[in-house]
């Protein structure tokens, strides 16, 4: 089974909505114009859909902050890039990051919501969080741990009702290898430097995948790919920002050997490997 993992893009612009400015948008538009629009190029995203869909995957999923702040007129410039990927037959699993559950405003839930329900092509909704999709041979927990936090904060919740549904999953013999999808990291190497972005209320998800019963996490949220993943693949992989490092990754499971190999394609020298673990 060949997946394609990226996450990140950060697609922002100039906001035509003047409330913008009374809530915690702001700060993410100052963010964006004095430092994100210079770092995040989405001809990237572009790339990126155009090898996804040459190289016939099986999979994609997408880990969040498809916008920089959450708003309608963003994920509509952001449905530009990723329409001809949509529009294919390849399932896409995305679950929004931080920067798509910004504020509270109803324009902007509603947007989000709406991205869910297109790129999934109505088949699960926001709402359905946290559910269970079989992919091949693989069992995908997809998680939301994205919601509207303070000014300074980018931190994320995993709220225990979510925490429940993991650990019974878990406790269900298993029948194929589980890969968890979430917007947060939920292995923190420097939780208490890091406490501003961390994700909250992971200990007990952390002790699977620690463990092995949750196989592999997929996540985003840090924009620089790392892989914390033992020599069958199994452990937690971050693919970085798509739109700032020019790279996805494509994961490949093989059903015979029961191992993951990760990829690192390098989207700016038209879609060569750059690096394989």
């Amino acid at each position: 089974m060949k997946i394609a993992h990226f996450s990140d893009p950060h697609a922002g612009m100039k906001c035509p909505d003047w409330t913008a400015w009374f809530d915690k948008r702001w700060v993410g538009l100052f963010n964006y114009r004095f430092r994100r629009c210079f770092q995040h190029d989405l001809e990237e995203l572009k790339n990126a859909v155009d090898y996804i869909i040459d190289n016939k995957f099986d999979l994609v999923v997408c880990t969040g902050d498809l916008t920089t702040t959450g708003q309608k007129h963003e994920f509509e410039l952001v449905k530009t890039y990723l329409q001809k990927l949509r529009d294919s037959n390849i399932p896409i699993i995305y679950t929004p990051g931080n920067h798509d559950c910004y504020v509270k405003r109803k324009s902007c839930v509603a947007a989000v919501n709406e991205m869910v329900e297109y790129l999934s092509k109505g088949d699960y909704k926001f709402s359905d969080m946290p559910f269970v999709r079989q992919y091949g041979e693989l069992d995908f927990l997809v998680l939301n741990c994205s919601y509207p936090s303070n000014l300074l904060c980018s931190w994320g919740f995993l709220k225990k009702k979510d925490s429940e549904f993991i650990e019974k999953f878990c406790q269900e013999p298993k029948k194929r290898p589980i890969v968890l999808v979430n917007h947060y990291p939920i292995i923190e190497d420097h939780p208490i430097l890091r406490l501003r972005h961390s994700l909250l209320g992971q200990k007990k998800v952390k002790k699977l995948l620690e463990d092995g019963v949750i196989d592999l996490s997929l996540c985003g949220h840090v924009h620089k790919q790392y892989s914390k993943c033992n020599n069958e693949g199994r452990g937690e992989y971050c693919s970085g920002s798509v739109t700032k490092n020019g790279i996805m990754t494509e994961i490949n499971y093989d059903e015979e050997t029961k191992k993951f190999d990760f990829k690192i394609i390098d989207l700016k020298n038209e879609g060569k490997l750059l690096c394989q673990h």
